[in-house]
């Protein structure tokens, strides 16, 4: 049976801005390595180690195949926040955003007119991905908020929808004011200006440093843990040591060991050594030097369980929207499609090198008498759950339902 084949124009992304991301030269897209992408509805982010490219098309108008962009130069050095790693599309309500991660732990969001929204620095460290999940999901209407899970090798940080939905109005509403005011300005030194976001941390290298992760959401607590209301996450990590791996998260620091040992011992040593270096040099002057920001101490995480099949090692994971499933990808060609709640791999394809995966909510039945009104309200059960999957050495892209 030959391979049916369904393409149809959403736009037109071609600018001359995408020269300064190597666009002309064969396989830009593919070849380089820095080369990030996030795409959303009518959107595309593209960015390099310090410029994003956001690219805007209207898809409504067939005739209009004219697209906007919007140029983010983040204003980073190389010994402070470092260079861009990763980025990611965050949808609160009817707010979109762009958030960056950095090679040294920084955290930034941008709005679509390149104003910088808030810029934090969550742990030293890359990192290596941002991952979004609904935290109320819906196949029929936009998730109301969404989370943030920032990824680095072996830490795992977590940042709640009802935080970000705050930070993110409180912008919107001193954005909206300003504008009416007329005494809109853009600056750089906005980032801190709504408040810091409180995050959870926790140190997931067990198994050794992961190269993607992410929190799929709550589980129960263990069987003999003390009944309270302290909420448990469940996180799935991959890697060279351990193909899969999963871990039950605590929101409790208390009982944290790593965390114990970090707030005692070194606030400890350093007053010992400030004390012990003011007795030998006999000064009282004050330092000039910038106070280093102090990381946050790590929440418990219990593993739960691992896959270690050497030597194939773990290498992309796609979440679900509502954290049920993921896909994940390895270096022997196979994409694993696991069951986060079970934590069982349902599905095994092979033949899929350097793939790229993508879940997406389709709507089916449309040929149906009732879809064709133009009053219908369409309801979960008029959308499926479908994964796209990129071979790019098959030159081909499969949708799996």
């Amino acid at each position: 049976m030959a391979r049916r084949t369904h393409l149809t124009d959403l736009g037109c992304i071609a600018c001359e801005e995408l020269t300064e991301l190597g666009a002309g030269k064969e396989g830009w897209l593919v070849d380089d390595p820095t080369l990030l992408s996030a795409l959303d509805t009518n959107s595309l982010a593209l960015a390099n180690r310090s410029i994003v490219l956001i690219l805007d098309w209207n898809n409504d108008d067939y005739h209009d195949q004219s697209v906007r962009t919007v140029k983010i130069r983040p204003s980073l050095t190389p010994t402070e926040e470092g260079e861009i790693t990763a980025v990611q599309w965050i949808v609160v309500d009817d707010l979109r955003v762009l958030a960056l991660g950095t090679s040294n732990g920084y955290l930034l969001i941008y709005s679509l007119g390149a104003d910088l929204i808030h810029e934090q620095m969550i742990h030293p460290g890359r990192i290596l991905r941002l991952h979004v999940r609904a935290t109320r999901s819906s196949l029929a209407q936009d998730a109301s908020s969404e989370e943030l899970c920032v990824v680095m090798p072996g830490v795992i940080a977590r940042v709640d929808g009802s935080d970000l939905r705050n930070l993110l109005q409180k912008w919107f509403q001193e954005t909206r004011s300003q504008f009416w005011d007329q005494k809109m300005q853009k600056r750089e030194d906005l980032g801190n200006s709504y408040g810091r976001l409180s995050y959870q941390l926790w140190n997931v290298s067990k198994y050794g440093a992961c190269a993607d992760a992410a929190i799929t959401g709550l589980m129960p607590p263990p069987l003999m843990e003390f009944q309270s209301s302290e909420r448990f996450y469940c996180a799935v990590t991959i890697g060279e040591d351990a193909v899969i791996s999963a871990y039950r998260l605590s929101e409790d620091r208390s009982r944290s060991l790593v965390g114990a040992i970090l707030s005692k011992v070194v606030p400890a040593a350093f007053s010992t050594i400030s004390s012990f270096s003011k007795m030998i040099w006999r000064s009282e002057q004050a330092s000039t030097k910038k106070s280093e920001k102090k990381s946050q101490s790590f929440a418990r995480a219990s593993s739960l369980t691992c896959l270690k099949d050497h030597p194939r090692k773990g290498e992309k994971l796609t979440l679900s929207p509502s954290g049920t499933l993921a896909a994940i990808t390895d270096s022997l060609g196979r994409i694993l499609l696991l069951d986060t709640q079970a934590l069982v791999v349902v599905r095994i394809w092979k033949g899929y090198r350097d793939a790229s995966c993508l879940f997406m909510e389709m709507l089916v039945g449309k040929d149906t008498p009732s879809s064709s009104s133009a009053y219908y309200e369409y309801s979960k059960s008029d959308y499926c759950l479908c994964l796209a999957i990129h071979a790019p050495r098959k030159g081909i892209v499969e949708i799996r339902f």
